[in-house]
C-alpha cells in the first residue's frame, strides 16, 4: 500500500475507506472514485484476495471503471467499488453484511452499493434492511433483480457493432465464439449468442458449469488454457479481469474480444500486444454496462422495457469509440477513455 495518497491523485480518487469490525471480522474497502456526475454507484465483491495490496488494486481498478462506464453509458452516476476480504462461500455471514451497510451509511449516500462477484440479491436486500444506500433489490420487492442477463445482453448488442467493424456485417450466424467463465452473465449470454446462430466453446473453473451450457447450447467444452488457443472469431473473457497480458496475448486465434469480464486488460500494453496482432478490442466497461444501466433504472422506478431500450444503445456507443479510435489513430480502449473524460467534464457538477 506504499505512496496509495499519490495512486489516488494520479488515478483521480476522491475517497478510499478502510472497514475494520472485530465482532464480525469483517475487513473491506470502498472506494469512491468521482462523483462529478452524481453519487457513486459500484457493485460489492467479496473475495479471497492473497493479501491486502490485492484488494486494494482490485478496488481502485474497479472503481475508476465505473466511472468511465456510467459516463459512457450516460448516467447520472459516478463510480465507485467495495470488496470485502474473504471466502464468500466460507466466511460471509449476516453480522458481516450488517458492518458493512453500517460502513456505507456512514458516507451519507455517496455510495451506493449494488452485488457483484460473491455477493448476491438476498445480500444487497439485508443491506437495504440496514440503510437506505443500496440497490440492485430482488424483483419482488420492486428491484430490478438480477442484473446478469441485463449484462449479457448488452454485452451481445455491443459484440454486434464489433463483428460489423470487423466483418462489415453484425449477424451471428455462424460465427465462432468462445466464451471464458460461464458465471450468471457468460451463461446468459451463450444462451443469446446460440440462439442467433452463434458457435460456442466455453470454459470454467466449475466444471457443473460447462456441463449445464454445454446440454443447452451444444457448446464444445474446453480447459482453462485451451480456450485462448481455439480458432474463433471472438474471445469473450466473462470471468474475473486481468487476462490479457504478455503471457495470454500470444496464444488468441481470434480477430475481436469482446466480454463481460471488468477490468480485462492487465495494463497498458495489452492493449499495444492486441493491435500488433490485429486483434480488435472492444473496450469492456463500454461493452458489460448493461447492469449498472438496469441497476440504475430502480433508482427512478424500475421499468425493464425502458432499462432494456437504454441497453440497446451500447452497440451506438461501441460504434462510437471505434469511429474516433479511426478518427485520431488512437487504439479503442484510448478513444473510450477519451469519451469517457470529455463526458466527465462537460457534466461537472459545481
Amino acid at each position: 500500500m506504499n505512496n496509495l495518497f499519490e495512486q489516488m491523485k494520479t488515478e483521480g480518487h476522491e475517497r478510499v475507506l478502510f472497514c475494520s469490525d472485530r465482532a464480525s471480522g469483517l475487513q473491506a474497502i470502498i472506494a469512491i472514485h468521482n462523483t462529478h456526475l452524481g453519487p457513486a454507484l459500484g457493485g460489492c465483491r467479496m473475495w479471497p484476495y492473497p493479501d491486502a495490496d490485492a484488494a486494494l488494486n482490485d478496488v481502485l481498478r474497479l472503481s475508476k471503471a465505473m466511472t468511465y462506464k456510467a459516463a459512457m453509458a450516460d448516467l447520472p452516476l459516478g463510480g465507485g467499488k467495495s470488496v470485502i476480504w474473504g471466502d464468500p462461500k466460507k466466511e460471509k455471514s449476516e453480522a458481516k453484511l450488517i458492518a458493512f451497510a453500517k460502513e456505507v451509511a456512514s458516507l451519507g449516500g455517496r455510495y451506493i452499493v449494488a452485488e457483484d462477484v460473491g455477493i448476491g440479491l438476498a445480500d444487497i436486500d439485508r443491506m437495504r434492511q440496514v440503510m437506505p444506500h443500496a440497490a440492485g433489490l430482488p424483483e419482488e420487492k420492486g428491484g430490478s433483480g438480477d442484473p446478469s442477463p441485463a449484462t449479457a445482453y448488452g454485452v451481445f448488442c455491443g459484440m454486434r457493432a464489433s463483428l460489423e467493424e470487423r466483418f462489415g456485417e453484425s449477424a451471428f450466424q455462424g460465427r465462432k465464439i468462445a466464451i471464458q467463465g460461464i458465471g450468471k452473465v457468460g451463461y446468459a449470454l451463450a444462451l443469446l449468442l446460440h440462439k442467433a446462430g452463434a458457435k460456442l466453446y466455453v470454459c470454467d473453473m466449475d466444471p457443473e458449469r460447462v456441463a449445464a451450457i454445454c446440454k443447452v447450447t451444444d457448446a464444445d467444452p474446453l480447459l482453462g488454457h485451451e480456450i485462448y488457443r481455439v480458432e474463433c472469431d471472438v474471445f469473450s473473457p466473462c470471468a474475473l479481469g486481468g487476462f490479457l497480458n504478455e503471457r495470454t496475448i500470444p496464444r488468441l486465434s481470434c480477430e475481436i474480444i469482446a466480454g463481460a469480464a471488468n477490468n480485462q486488460l492487465e495494463n497498458a500494453k495489452a492493449a499495444i500486444l492486441l493491435k500488433d496482432r490485429n486483434i480488435l478490442y472492444t473496450p469492456d466497461y463500454v461493452l458489460n454496462a448493461g447492469g449498472l444501466i438496469n441497476i440504475a433504472e430502480e433508482l427512478n422506478g424500475y421499468s425493464k422495457e425502458k432499462a432494456y431500450q437504454k441497453i440497446e444503445a451500447i452497440y451506438d456507443c461501441v460504434k462510437e469509440v471505434f469511429a474516433l479510435a479511426k478518427k485520431a489513430s488512437i487504439l479503442p480502449s484510448e478513444a473510450a477513455d477519451r469519451l469517457a473524460e470529455a463526458r466527465l467534464a462537460a457534466g461537472k457538477r459545481g
